[in-house]
C-alpha cells in the first residue's frame, strides 16, 4: 500500500497563501493589464515564482506584500509588450452590437471609460489606486510593496484620486 506523503510546512504555507491571495492577485493583474486571460497567466506566474523562491529556502516576512511585488515586476515586464483589442475579442467577452440592452451597455461603457481613464493616469498614481481600491491593500502594505513610506503612499492616493476625478469630469 502506497501512502501519500504528508505536506511539509512549506507546502502548507504556500497553499494557505494561494487560497488567501490568489483572487486578489488575479484582480490586481487584470486591472493592470486589462486582459482577463493574461491576468490569469500572470497570477499563475506570480505563484510559480513565489514557490520557486520558497523552495530555495528563502524566507518571506510578509507573504502578501511579497506576492504583490512579484506581480508588479511581472506587470512591468508585461507593459513593455503591446497588445491590441479587436472586435472579435470584444464579442468573445460578451459584447454584441446587435443586442438592445441599453442599461447594461451604459454600465459597460462607464466601466470601460473609468478603466481607460485609469489607464491614462500617471503610473505612480494608477498603480497605487489599483492596489488600494481594487486590491484593498492598506497604505502601509502598499509602502512595503513599493519601497516607499506610508506617508508618501497616502499622499499619492489623495493626489491620484483628485487627478482621476478631474480627468473623468473633463470627459
Amino acid at each position: 500500500m502506497v501512502r501519500a506523503s504528508q505536506p511539509t510546512s512549506l507546502e502548507e504555507e504556500f497553499l494557505k497563501a494561494y487560497d488567501q491571495y490568489s483572487d486578489a492577485i488575479f484582480r490586481h493583474c487584470y486591472y493592470r493589464v486589462f486582459d482577463r486571460e493574461r491576468g490569469k497567466d500572470l497570477m499563475q506566474e506570480v505563484f510559480m515564482r513565489a514557490w520557486e523562491y520558497l523552495a530555495r529556502g528563502e524566507k518571506v516576512r510578509n507573504m502578501r506584500a511579497f506576492l504583490y511585488r512579484i506581480a508588479n515586476n511581472l506587470i512591468v515586464d508585461e507593459s513593455r509588450k503591446k497588445r491590441e483589442a479587436s472586435l472579435d475579442k470584444l464579442q468573445e467577452e460578451g459584447f454584441d452590437p446587435g443586442q438592445d440592452d441599453t442599461a447594461r451597455l451604459n454600465h459597460r461603457i462607464e466601466h470601460v471609460r473609468v478603466l481607460h481613464t485609469l489607464k491614462t493616469l500617471d503610473g505612480h498614481y494608477r498603480d497605487i489606486l489599483i492596489m488600494r481600491y481594487m486590491n484593498d491593500l492598506s497604505p502601509s502594505e502598499i509602502a512595503e510593496v513599493t519601497g516607499e513610506s506610508a506617508n508618501t503612499i497616502s499622499v499619492r492616493i489623495y493626489r491620484g484620486l483628485k487627478q482621476l476625478r478631474s480627468m473623468l469630469a473633463e470627459n
